[in-house]
């Protein structure tokens, strides 16, 4: 069974940074690429990041790039998102999946995380 637990949420300044963290269980992790999603208060859950299973590939939204850096650890089941230049709009419940693809598309990731929040003050 695949359980997957985010960390890392808490309350920053804006331009302040964060670094989430999802531990994964399962023998299989490398094999599956991984996203983060978000999800404000009254929004749908929207995708933020995703990286292939080794790595090498990795996409975002418009709205974190050049800001929020995805990456994994194959060796320690986990895969991370490092978050800088904060802003308040960035403020929502992150959560972990994993998919069958790269995605953006919710529907491509079959396992999710119970989510951390990250809230950004102005």
């Amino acid at each position: 069974q695949v359980q997957l637990v985010e960390s890392g949420g808490g309350l920053v300044q804006a331009g302040g940074s964060l670094r989430l963290s999802c531990a994964a269980s399962g023998r299989t992790f490398s094999t599956y690429p991984m996203g983060w999603f978000r999800q404000a208060p009254g929004k749908e859950r929207e995708f933020v990041a995703a990286i292939s299973w080794v790595g090498g590939s990795t996409s975002y939204a418009d709205s974190v790039k050049g800001r929020f850096t995805i990456s994994r650890d194959n060796a320690k089941n986990t895969v991370y998102l490092q978050m800088n230049s904060l802003k308040p709009e960035d403020t929502a419940v992150y959560y972990c999946a994993r998919g069958r693809v790269v995605s953006m598309r919710l529907d491509d990731y079959t396992h999710w995380g119970r989510g951390t929040q990250v809230t950004v003050s102005s």
